[in-house]
């Protein structure tokens, strides 16, 4: 039983907010979506900040619940949610499966939104937009966009290898706060 107050600590010492680990469904990311909410309300914090904590939560979870990994593998179906404070930033970060050979695309991908400053990122959404593109998965790549123009900062990702055609793929973004 001492593994459960060594997590307490961990979580504690990582200043880790909210966690969910298992299956995303539309039902229990709108659970995630409400208690979030909720929460958001009584932290003491701008109400900008507040907003864009929660739109940058309504993206990662919609990216996690659209494209993670559907296969008949133990682990393909379970993912994580995490939202973490520290004295100067929010992070959220997400995990999921995803397949091999969708990590050179989604790395390039991330690649060009990580090397745009604000205006080129605005002009990247709006030349999307207007060419209406959309993508197998229904979406039209505004995504990972949006989160790094919304929060302000560059995406961090990782992809850990699982099997050959497994991969996890790890997401993070932070959200500075305002200094009063």
């Amino acid at each position: 039983m001492a593994y459960i107050y060594e997590l307490f600590q961990f979580v504690r010492e990582k200043h880790i907010l909210f966690v969910y680990q298992g299956e995303f469904t539309g039902a229990i990311t709108k659970s995630i979506l409400t208690m979030a909410e909720r929460n958001l309300k009584l932290l003491e914090e701008e109400e900008s900040t507040k907003k864009k904590l929660f739109q940058l939560l309504v993206e990662c979870l919609q990216n996690v619940s659209m494209h993670h990994e559907k296969s008949d593998h133990e682990l393909a179906n379970q993912a994580i949610f995490i939202i973490a404070k520290d004295e100067s930033k929010y992070s959220i970060a997400s995990g999921n499966f995803i397949h091999s050979h969708h990590v050179k695309s989604l790395k390039a991908q991330l690649d060009e939104v990580n090397k745009l400053d604000k205006e080129g990122l605005k002009k990247m959404y709006h030349d999307i937009i207007q060419r209406k593109e959309l993508s197998s998965k229904g979406g039209a790549g505004l995504g990972f966009i949006d989160m790094a123009r919304r929060s302000g900062s560059k995406l961090d990702y990782d992809f850990h290898p699982v099997s050959d055609q497994l991969i996890f793929f790890s997401l993070q973004m932070h959200i500075q706060t305002i200094m009063s």
